[in-house]
Protein backbone atom coordinates (compact mmCIF):
# COMPACT_ATOMS: atom_id res chain seq x y z
CA UNK A 1 0.00 0.00 0.00
CA UNK A 2 2.09 2.93 -1.27
CA UNK A 3 -0.03 5.75 0.21
CA UNK A 4 -1.89 4.11 3.09
CA UNK A 5 -0.75 6.92 5.37
CA UNK A 6 -1.63 9.66 2.88
CA UNK A 7 -4.65 8.78 0.73
CA UNK A 8 -7.37 6.66 2.38
CA UNK A 9 -9.71 6.67 -0.62
CA UNK A 10 -7.04 5.45 -3.04
CA UNK A 11 -5.92 2.80 -0.54
CA UNK A 12 -9.46 1.46 -0.08
CA UNK A 13 -9.78 1.17 -3.85
CA UNK A 14 -6.54 -0.81 -3.94
CA UNK A 15 -7.78 -3.09 -1.16
CA UNK A 16 -10.95 -3.85 -3.12
CA UNK A 17 -8.94 -4.66 -6.25
CA UNK A 18 -6.52 -6.83 -4.32
CA UNK A 19 -9.41 -8.69 -2.67
CA UNK A 20 -10.84 -9.52 -6.09
CA UNK A 21 -7.48 -10.88 -7.24
CA UNK A 22 -7.10 -12.99 -4.09
CA UNK A 23 -10.65 -14.35 -4.44
CA UNK A 24 -9.98 -15.31 -8.06
CA UNK A 25 -6.71 -17.06 -7.21
CA UNK A 26 -8.29 -18.97 -4.35
CA UNK A 27 -11.16 -20.05 -6.57
CA UNK A 28 -8.83 -21.34 -9.28
CA UNK A 29 -5.93 -22.63 -7.16
CA UNK A 30 -7.16 -24.77 -4.25
CA UNK A 31 -5.04 -24.87 -1.13
CA UNK A 32 -4.53 -23.40 2.30
CA UNK A 33 -2.49 -20.25 2.05
CA UNK A 34 -2.62 -16.77 3.50
CA UNK A 35 -2.56 -13.31 1.97
CA UNK A 36 -1.25 -9.98 3.18
CA UNK A 37 -1.23 -6.45 1.82
CA UNK A 38 -0.87 -3.95 4.68
CA UNK A 39 2.39 -2.66 6.10
CA UNK A 40 2.70 -0.78 9.41
CA UNK A 41 0.99 2.40 8.22
CA UNK A 42 -1.89 0.51 6.65
CA UNK A 43 -2.32 -1.66 9.72
CA UNK A 44 -2.65 1.42 11.93
CA UNK A 45 -4.81 3.43 9.53
CA UNK A 46 -7.37 0.74 8.64
CA UNK A 47 -9.18 -0.98 11.48
CA UNK A 48 -11.25 -3.34 9.39
CA UNK A 49 -9.88 -6.91 9.08
CA UNK A 50 -7.81 -7.24 5.93
CA UNK A 51 -6.62 -10.74 5.03
CA UNK A 52 -4.77 -13.00 7.44
CA UNK A 53 -1.36 -11.38 7.87
CA UNK A 54 0.06 -7.88 8.19
CA UNK A 55 3.63 -6.81 7.42
CA UNK A 56 4.61 -5.07 10.64
CA UNK A 57 7.93 -3.42 9.83
CA UNK A 58 8.70 -0.13 11.56
CA UNK A 59 6.03 -0.96 14.17
CA UNK A 60 8.28 -3.72 15.49
CA UNK A 61 10.71 -1.01 16.60
CA UNK A 62 7.89 0.73 18.48
CA UNK A 63 7.89 3.55 15.95
CA UNK A 64 4.71 4.79 14.28
CA UNK A 65 4.79 5.96 10.65
CA UNK A 66 1.67 8.02 11.42
CA UNK A 67 1.90 11.05 13.75
CA UNK A 68 -1.51 10.38 15.30
CA UNK A 69 -0.34 6.99 16.59
CA UNK A 70 3.06 7.98 18.02
CA UNK A 71 1.76 8.00 21.59
CA UNK A 72 0.37 4.50 21.12
CA UNK A 73 3.74 2.87 20.44
CA UNK A 74 6.84 2.88 22.63
CA UNK A 75 10.32 2.72 21.04
CA UNK A 76 12.05 -0.54 21.91
CA UNK A 77 15.61 0.35 20.91
CA UNK A 78 18.32 2.51 22.45
CA UNK A 79 21.53 3.16 20.51
CA UNK A 80 24.54 3.90 22.70
CA UNK A 81 28.25 4.48 22.36
CA UNK A 82 31.02 5.66 24.70
CA UNK A 83 33.32 8.62 25.09
CA UNK A 84 36.85 7.71 24.00
CA UNK A 85 38.60 11.08 24.46
CA UNK A 86 38.01 14.34 26.36
CA UNK A 87 39.92 17.51 25.50
CA UNK A 88 39.92 21.21 26.32
CA UNK A 89 40.11 23.32 23.17
CA UNK A 90 41.04 27.01 23.01
CA UNK A 91 38.92 29.53 21.15
CA UNK A 92 39.52 29.36 17.40
CA UNK A 93 40.23 25.62 17.28
CA UNK A 94 38.68 23.73 14.38
CA UNK A 95 37.01 20.34 14.59
CA UNK A 96 36.89 17.47 12.08
CA UNK A 97 37.23 17.41 8.30
CA UNK A 98 36.64 20.59 6.38
CA UNK A 99 37.00 22.76 9.51
CA UNK A 100 33.25 23.33 9.38
CA UNK A 101 33.17 24.12 13.10
CA UNK A 102 35.42 26.74 14.70
CA UNK A 103 35.23 27.03 18.49
CA UNK A 104 33.70 30.45 19.33
CA UNK A 105 35.16 30.27 22.84
CA UNK A 106 37.22 27.91 24.99
CA UNK A 107 35.40 24.58 25.01
CA UNK A 108 35.55 21.09 26.43
CA UNK A 109 34.78 18.47 23.80
CA UNK A 110 34.45 14.70 23.79
CA UNK A 111 35.15 12.27 20.98
CA UNK A 112 32.70 9.38 20.57
CA UNK A 113 33.51 5.96 19.16
CA UNK A 114 30.78 5.93 16.51
CA UNK A 115 30.54 7.22 12.98
CA UNK A 116 28.88 6.78 9.62
CA UNK A 117 30.47 3.33 9.22
CA UNK A 118 28.22 2.32 12.12
CA UNK A 119 25.18 3.80 10.43
CA UNK A 120 25.09 7.18 12.15
CA UNK A 121 24.06 9.54 9.33
CA UNK A 122 26.82 11.72 7.90
CA UNK A 123 24.08 14.15 6.92
CA UNK A 124 23.60 15.01 10.61
CA UNK A 125 26.86 16.97 10.36
CA UNK A 126 26.28 20.68 11.08
CA UNK A 127 22.50 20.26 11.28
CA UNK A 128 21.88 20.86 14.95
CA UNK A 129 22.03 17.20 15.95
CA UNK A 130 22.59 16.24 19.58
CA UNK A 131 23.31 13.23 21.77
CA UNK A 132 22.59 12.55 25.44
CA UNK A 133 25.29 12.42 28.10
CA UNK A 134 24.10 11.89 31.67
CA UNK A 135 20.62 12.91 30.61
CA UNK A 136 21.75 16.20 29.05
CA UNK A 137 21.72 17.20 25.40
CA UNK A 138 25.17 17.79 23.94
CA UNK A 139 25.57 19.27 20.47
CA UNK A 140 27.35 17.45 17.66
CA UNK A 141 30.30 19.52 16.42
CA UNK A 142 31.69 19.47 12.90
CA UNK A 143 31.42 16.56 10.52
CA UNK A 144 30.64 12.97 11.40
CA UNK A 145 33.59 10.82 10.32
CA UNK A 146 33.75 7.14 9.46
CA UNK A 147 34.48 5.96 13.00
CA UNK A 148 34.24 9.01 15.26
CA UNK A 149 32.30 12.16 16.07
CA UNK A 150 32.84 15.08 18.42
CA UNK A 151 30.38 16.67 20.86
CA UNK A 152 30.33 19.72 23.13
CA UNK A 153 30.49 18.76 26.83
CA UNK A 154 31.40 22.22 28.14
CA UNK A 155 28.30 22.37 30.35
CA UNK A 156 28.87 18.99 32.01
CA UNK A 157 30.99 18.32 35.08
CA UNK A 158 33.56 15.54 35.31
CA UNK A 159 32.92 13.91 31.95
CA UNK A 160 35.18 10.90 31.64
CA UNK A 161 36.43 8.48 29.02
CA UNK A 162 34.12 5.47 29.07
CA UNK A 163 30.95 7.41 29.89
CA UNK A 164 27.84 6.17 28.09
CA UNK A 165 26.36 8.33 25.34
CA UNK A 166 22.88 7.87 23.90
CA UNK A 167 22.77 8.45 20.15
CA UNK A 168 19.12 7.45 19.90
CA UNK A 169 16.77 6.76 22.77
CA UNK A 170 15.92 8.10 26.20
CA UNK A 171 18.12 9.09 29.14
CA UNK A 172 16.19 10.48 32.08
CA UNK A 173 13.64 13.02 30.91
CA UNK A 174 15.42 13.70 27.61
CA UNK A 175 15.04 11.74 24.39
CA UNK A 176 16.69 11.65 20.97
CA UNK A 177 13.96 10.05 18.88
CA UNK A 178 14.38 8.22 15.62
CA UNK A 179 12.03 10.76 14.05
CA UNK A 180 14.27 13.61 15.21
CA UNK A 181 17.33 12.00 13.65
CA UNK A 182 15.47 11.31 10.42
CA UNK A 183 14.13 14.85 10.12
CA UNK A 184 17.50 16.47 10.78
CA UNK A 185 19.30 14.09 8.41
CA UNK A 186 16.69 14.63 5.69
CA UNK A 187 15.72 10.97 5.57
CA UNK A 188 13.11 8.55 6.92
CA UNK A 189 12.93 6.62 10.18
CA UNK A 190 13.11 3.31 8.30
CA UNK A 191 16.58 4.20 7.02
CA UNK A 192 17.82 5.25 10.46
CA UNK A 193 16.95 1.96 12.17
CA UNK A 194 17.92 -0.37 9.32
CA UNK A 195 21.31 1.14 8.50
CA UNK A 196 22.83 0.56 11.97
CA UNK A 197 25.91 -1.49 11.18
CA UNK A 198 26.95 -4.99 12.16
CA UNK A 199 29.83 -3.84 14.36
CA UNK A 200 27.36 -2.14 16.72
CA UNK A 201 26.90 -4.68 19.51
CA UNK A 202 23.31 -5.80 20.09
CA UNK A 203 22.03 -6.43 23.61
CA UNK A 204 18.58 -8.04 23.80
CA UNK A 205 16.57 -7.57 26.99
Amino acid sequence: MPVSNEDAEYTRDQLIRFQKIVDQIRAEVPGRYKAHVLQSAGTLAFNEPTFEIVRAGIMLYGISPLPEFRELLKPVMTWKTRICLVRDLPRGSSISYGRTFIAPQNMRVATLSAGYADGYPWHLSSRGAAVLVRGKRCSLLGRVTMDLMVIDVSELDEVQVGDNVVLMGRDGSEEISCSELGEKAGTITWEIVTRIGARVRRVYV
